[in-house]
C-alpha cells in the first residue's frame, strides 16, 4: 500500500475489519491466542493428580509443580499479551505519530522473539518431564495422558506460531526504516538552497552610505611634528 509507514497506511483512513481478519500478522496471533488457551487450559483441569490418600495433588509431569507451573505461567501470559495486541493491531492504522508506531513495533519485535524462546524451553521442558513419568505408578489414566501431550504439541506450535510473528514485526520495522531513510534528505548535501547566487557584479547595486563627508578641497594635509 503506497503510503505506508511501519506496516501500515497513515492515520485517518477508515478501519477495515475484513482486510484487518486476513492480514497474515493476525491469523499469527490468532493462533498463538487459540494455542496458549490450550496449552495452560489442559495443564490446569488435567496436569494434576491425586496419588495420595492426603488428597494431595501432584503434577502429572514427572511429579515437577515447577513444570506444571511454567506451563501454566506462559500459557497464560501469552494469552493476555496476544490479547493486549490484537487490540494495538487494530488500533495501529489510527496512531498518527511515527515515534509511537516505532516503540510499538519494537516491543511486538522484542516480545514476540522473547515468547519464541520460551516456549521452545517450555516444550523440551514438558517432554523430558513427561518422558521420565512412570505412569503406572502415578495411576495416570487416558485422558490426562492425552491432555499432557496436548499441551507439549500447543507448545511445539506455539513455537512457530510466534516465530512467525517475529518475522511479521521485523518486517515493519525494516520497513518503517527504510520508508524513513529514502525520504530523509540530508540539509549539508542540499545543493538546491533557498538562497539567489551572489551577483557577479556588485558595483552595480552599490550605493553610497548616507552622511559621508567629502574632503574639503584645498584643506591642508596633516604633518605629524618631527622631535
Amino acid at each position: 500500500m503506497e503510503g505506508n509507514v511501519y506496516g501500515a497506511a497513515k492515520a485517518g483512513g477508515a478501519f477495515d475489519l475484513v482486510n484487518f481478519l486476513k492480514q497474515p500478522q493476525t491469523i499469527a496471533r490468532f493462533l498463538s491466542w487459540v494455542f496458549a488457551i490450550v496449552v495452560f487450559g489442559c495443564i490446569v483441569s488435567e496436569g494434576y493428580e491425586n496419588t495420595h490418600t492426603s488428597g494431595e495433588l501432584k503434577c502429572i509431569f514427572n511429579g515437577n509443580t515447577n513444570a506444571c507451573h511454567y506451563g501454566v505461567g506462559i500459557g497464560v501470559t501469552a494469552f493476555l499479551i496476544s490479547t493486549v495486541f490484537f487490540g494495538l493491531d487494530g488500533y495501529f492504522p489510527q496512531i498518527s505519530n511515527i515515534t509511537q508506531r516505532k516503540h510499538i513495533v519494537i516491543v511486538d519485535l522484542v516480545v514476540s522473539a522473547s515468547w519464541t524462546f520460551l516456549w521452545f524451553v517450555g516444550f523440551c521442558y514438558l517432554t523430558n518431564q513427561w518422558g521420565s513419568t512412570p505412569l503406572k505408578e502415578y495411576g495416570v489414566d487416558a485422558s490426562r495422558a492425552n491432555s499432557a501431550r496436548a499441551a507439549i504439541a500447543f507448545c511445539f506450535f506455539s513455537i512457530f506460531s510466534w516465530g512467525f510473528q517475529t518475522c511479521f514485526a521485523l518486517k515493519r520495522y525494516r520497513m518503517g526504516v527504510e520508508d524513513f531513510s529514502d525520504k530523509y534528505t540530508d540539509p549539508t548535501h542540499d545543493t538546491a538552497g533557498p538562497y539567489s547566487a551572489y551577483p557577479s557584479n556588485a558595483d552595480d547595486n552599490y550605493q553610497q552610505p548616507p552622511f559621508t563627508a567629502a574632503p574639503e578641497q584645498g584643506a591642508d594635509e596633516y604633518v605629524p611634528p618631527v622631535y
